[in-house]
């Protein structure tokens, strides 16, 4: 007699390929199969690009339960793990390691993303947000938005953090744009995180000398005291610089082209007085967007029983949190934007041990954003039809490569 967790014999003939395409039409939502997937049950097999067939979990409590629990692994080193595109080598620092170095790593620079500490950093992101917008509206229409406004100030803002010169923009914008491609050769990708990681070694290098108040030169310190090393602080800095300008600077643009085709809910941010409404639109606006687009990824560690099946040590885990967040049994209605709803559960920041160390600034980086640009430029609108839009088909964080506007 078997049991009801012993996994199902299936047809691998029949498992359909990871990512999947989003539907012609619905440049915002996410893929139609990963609706289907999550209509037919919480588990189901997918096949990716190496043959693999890794579990693909599609609703919302189970997402959050299996980020939650420690018998999933994070090391893209392990074998078996589900790797979004052929490699290897390793991750970029913390982020794919497993505890106790993941703990130890991640602590080095947890405090200077407390809400308190990114906090004090409003007003100077606000001062960076106005100047954007004075030189967007003295500049020619109609405009990118994307080059203009979304992609320079989170650059600003990290740089403005980290101590990275904001006149090297141009080099680390176009190598990260190369790791998070999906059709970047394995070579051109280690490759671009060899030119990043020796840019930031230089510069960790050079802060060792001359050290200053910001984020590298506090692991600067951590090296003087023999609690990190030279090339380790490096790899946080990459990490740090590349996720601290992609995914703001692709949410920022997504988000506007959303509002531009919700008017209704575009007053509602645009005319709001308290801060409260704002912030309970950046959530709902990460809700339904979520950019992240090839899932989080896990491998197993030991068997797990969830939802009726057996996910088998060694197994790879595949969650994408987009499909996740349209979960009816999460959110009401999930397919409607409702910027009043602060959906706090929602999982575009990850959950767990691993969830996002940047969020406290990207909501900030977002409240003032979504606060001040459209209050600016009330007349702002789309030059081009959202269907024409380039959208990033092509990557790992979802956007659009360009974002053509008018006022």
């Amino acid at each position: 007699m078997t049991s009801a967790l012993e996994p199902v014999a299936e047809d691998t003939a029949e498992i359909p390929p990871f990512p999947m395409a989003r539907a012609a039409g619905c440049p915002f939502d996410p893929p139609p199969g990963l609706r289907a997937s999550r209509e037919a049950a919480p588990l189901t097999r997918v096949r990716l690009w190496d043959g693999s067939t890794p579990w693909l979990v599609t609703t919302h409590a189970e997402q959050r339960a299996l980020l939650a629990d420690p018998r999933l692994s994070s090391d893209v080193t392990s074998p078996g793990f589900p790797k979004t595109v052929p490699s290897s080598g390793g991750g970029l620092s913390f982020i794919t390691k497993d505890d106790p170095e993941h703990a130890r790593l991640r602590r080095m620079v947890t405090g200077a993303f407390t809400v308190r500490r990114v906090e004090a950093l409003r007003p100077a992101v606000r001062r960076i947000v106005d100047d954007r917008i004075d030189e967007l509206l003295a500049g020619p229409r109609p405009a990118d938005l994307v080059a203009a406004f979304a992609l320079p100030v989170p650059s600003l803002v990290i740089c403005e953090l980290l101590g990275v010169p904001y006149a090297d923009h141009p080099f680390f914008q176009e190598n990260s744009r190369i790791l998070i491609t999906r059709t970047t050769t394995p070579e051109e990708r280690a490759a671009a995180l060899a030119r990043l990681t020796d840019y930031l070694r230089e510069l960790v290098t050079r802060k060792l000398r001359d050290p200053a108040d910001d984020l590298l030169s506090g692991l600067v310190g951590r090296i003087g005291a023999g609690e990190l090393s030279v090339a380790e602080a490096a790899e946080m800095g990459v990490l740090l610089l590349v996720a601290g300008h992609e995914t703001t600077a692709n949410m920022i643009a997504l988000g506007t082209a959303l509002l531009l085709q919700h008017p209704d809910q575009l007053a509602l941010v645009r005319d709001a007085e308290d801060p409260a409404v704002v912030a309970s639109a950046v959530e709902e606006l990460l809700r339904f967007l979520n950019i992240t687009h090839s899932g989080l990824r896990r491998r197993a560690l030991a068997d797990i029983e969830i939802a009726g099946r057996v996910i088998r040590a060694g197994e790879g885990v595949i969650l994408p949190n987009d499909i996740g967040n349209r979960d009816p049994d999460a959110f009401p209605e999930p397919d409607r934007l409702d910027v009043r709803r602060n959906p706090r559960r929602h999982m575009a920041f990850g959950f767990g041990v691993h969830q996002c160390l940047g969020q406290p600034l990207a909501r900030l980086e977002l409240q003032v954003v979504y606060g001040t640009l459209y209050r600016r430029v009330p007349t702002l609108r789309l030059a081009a039809d959202v269907d024409r839009l380039p959208f990033k088909h092509d990557g790992s964080v979802y956007g659009v490569h360009e974002l053509p506007v008018t006022w």
